[in-house]
C-alpha cells in the first residue's frame, strides 16, 4: 500500500490550494468537510445530485491532500480525511474562508440563475 503524502504546512503554496479548489466538486467536497468532523471517502459518492466514481473520488481527495488542505487516514478499507483548516488558516491568514465565501455565492448565484424561468419569446407578427 503507497503512503499518503501530506506536505508539511510551510510547503503548502497559495498556487496550490488556489489549483485544489477550483474545481466545484472539490470546493464542495472541501466545504463539507469544514463544516463536519470529518468524513469518509464514500460520504462524497454523491455531490449536487451528481453521481462521482469512486476513481474520480480518489483523484479528487488526492488533490486536496497534496494541496495541503486535507489530512486523510486510513481505517480498515476505508480513509477518514479531516481539514487542516487551523494550519491553512495560520500560514495564509482569511485565504481559505474567502475563497469558500466565494464559492459559496457563486452555488448561490448558479442555483437562482437555474431557477428562474425563462422569459417567454416574441416572436414577429407577419
Amino acid at each position: 500500500m503507497r503512503p499518503l503524502i501530506h506536505p508539511s504546512i510551510e510547503d503548502v503554496t497559495v498556487e496550490g490550494i488556489l489549483h485544489a479548489l477550483s474545481d466545484p466538486v472539490r470546493a464542495a467536497i472541501y466545504a463539507e468537510l469544514a463544516v463536519s468532523s470529518g468524513a469518509t471517502c464514500s460520504n462524497f459518492l454523491k455531490i449536487s445530485d451528481r453521481e462521482i466514481p469512486k476513481s474520480t473520488l480518489s483523484q479528487h481527495f488526492r488533490a486536496l491532500r497534496e494541496a495541503g488542505l486535507i489530512r486523510s487516514e486510513r481505517h480498515g478499507v476505508e480513509m477518514r480525511n479531516t481539514t487542516r483548516c487551523e494550519e491553512v488558516n495560520q500560514r495564509f491568514p482569511g485565504l481559505v474562508v474567502t475563497i469558500m465565501q466565494a464559492h459559496q455565492t457563486q452555488a448561490a448565484e448558479r442555483l437562482q440563475a437555474n431557477t428562474r424561468k425563462p422569459s417567454p419569446r416574441k416572436t414577429k407578427a407577419r
